[in-house]
């Protein structure tokens, strides 16, 4: 069977009785199987995709199926699915069974979408290289010795090795965006509150957002119509509609568009990568768009406000896994504070203590307004000056990561050389606008290179339409 790009190429099959959903879903299950040594499916639910599959070809058969049928989604284990595990690849969680399906699951789901798995993923969200995950770590489709980024980096996998269609992942800090960047696909971040965050397990409240993982630009605008709006399971989401994409006209339009001079400047930026970015840019303008540079000095300081401000959130909402409620529980326990020390201890991995520790610290009394109050203030600024230069361009472009992707390891010792693998990314979370990653080329090992073009709120369809403009898709 081949490989599709786009949903509309299944259906067009379907309706040909090319194909089946079933001989669909048995495909893919024969890839999953095929590339087991990617590591990027904790639980592949085979038997009951089949059964699914089955049931949506007789609604096919009376012209009673749903909008999304012949697409198979995989979701990342951070997003609940009633009745099945989810441990958001932890070992506080294994075994955790849950009560609740994801409203965004549901949605796609109830437009006959197939869900296939759960994929592996950093630890409760928090990695940028998805070796921080108690499955073990992901590989890179295209080089097994490389990361495939982190956090959502399985289900950037599953897309990039036609595992699955599409697949829902979450972006906190650029955890849609920078696996997209390594693995050579489109990865979207709406804009904060687009999507119902129902059903995600929380690491960061005010920056979770579910994003979505894609081999097309038309993919990714019918699965955020589907799953985007108002929920009243979340006080958070937006009531925006999302109205349908459409591309045409896009070209006759002329478009003002920034890019950031830090990516260029920055010596710790790849020279392909800033090759790739000065090409767009000449693109654009031999097309005729408005083009300018701006420095943004703000860029320097998004970073450490987006880990204090997500760790102390992160503090906050992993301290409801204490081995009273759910999930893991020491043998070793002999008193209350033995049994959340030791079953945290046991439960949690490395990077995760990490950040609870240091959002603790900067909760803490002594810390707090020299920290916390501080990066609030900072959060602040940089949305103001991000809000005032797409007052003025309809687009930022900037590189989505510094570099291509790197090797398994390389950064595991160092984890700021690891965070920084964010710098790029952390503006639109922290500012809550919608950016997406598109792929624009490899460098000279054939790895990737992603550029993002971020927008204003709520902006996701220019946001698509410039992306397909600049892919050249049909």
């Amino acid at each position: 069977m081949k490989n599709y790009h786009r949903l509309d190429e299944i259906q067009n099959d379907l309706k040909l009785q090319k194909v089946s959903c079933l001989s669909l879903v048995n495909h893919y299950l024969k890839n999953i199987e095929d590339n087991k040594h990617l590591n990027a499916f904790v639980e592949v639910f085979d038997e009951e995709a089949k059964e699914r599959a089955k049931a949506i070809d007789l609604k096919l058969k009376n012209n009673q199926a749903g909008k999304l049928a012949g697409l198979i989604f995989g979701i990342k284990d951070l997003l609940c699915y009633q009745y099945h595990q989810v441990s958001g690849s932890s070992n506080i969680l294994k075994g955790f069974e849950s009560q609740i399906t994801a409203t965004a699951v549901q949605r796609l789901l109830d437009e006959d979408a197939i869900v296939i798995g759960r994929q592996n993923c950093d630890e409760f969200g928090m990695g940028s290289s998805n070796e921080n995950s108690a499955y073990g770590s992901v590989k890179n489709a295209i080089d097994n010795s490389r990361v495939p980024g982190g956090s959502s980096g399985g289900s950037a996998v599953a897309v990039q090795a036609d595992m699955c269609q599409i697949s829902l992942g979450t972006d906190t800090g650029g955890s849609v965006r920078q696996p997209a960047a390594f693995t050579g696909i489109v990865g979207l971040k709406p804009t904060y509150s687009r999507i119902s965050r129902w059903g995600l397990l929380a690491y960061a409240s005010s920056f979770d957002t579910i994003g979505i993982f894609s081999k097309s630009i038309e993919d990714n605008a019918i699965v955020l119509q589907t799953i985007a709006g108002k929920d009243e399971m979340d006080g958070t989401s937006a009531s925006q509609p999302v109205q349908a994409f459409v591309s045409k006209g896009f070209e006759e339009r002329k478009f003002k568009v920034a890019y950031l001079n830090e990516a260029l400047t920055s010596s710790g930026v790849q020279e392909e990568v800033k090759s790739a970015l000065k090409g767009t840019i000449e693109k654009l303008k031999g097309n005729g768009h408005s083009v300018e540079k701006l420095d943004f000095p703000l860029l320097d300081y998004a970073l450490p406000t987006y880990y204090i401000l997500t760790t102390a959130e992160a503090s906050t909402n992993l301290s409801r896994y204490d081995g009273a409620h759910y999930g893991h529980r020491s043998k070793d326990t002999t008193d209350l504070e033995s049994m959340y020390k030791f079953s945290r201890t046991e439960g949690f991995g490395e990077e995760v203590q990490r950040r609870i520790m240091l959002g603790t610290f900067v909760l803490s009394a002594d810390y707090y307004d020299a920290y916390f109050t501080k990066a609030q203030k900072a959060r602040q600024v940089i949305k103001e000056a991000t809000d005032k230069i797409l007052e003025e361009f309809d687009f930022i472009i900037i590189p989505t990561t510094p570099t291509t992707a790197f090797k398994l390891g390389q950064h595991q010792d160092n984890p700021l050389e690891m965070y920084m693998a964010d710098l790029f990314t952390v503006q639109a979370s922290v500012t809550g606008i919608p950016a997406i990653s598109i792929p624009v080329g490899s460098d000279s090992n054939n790895l990737p290179i992603g550029l993002q073009i971020m927008s204003g709120a709520f902006d996701e369809n220019k946001l698509f339409a410039i992306s397909k403009y600049l892919l050249k898709e049909d």
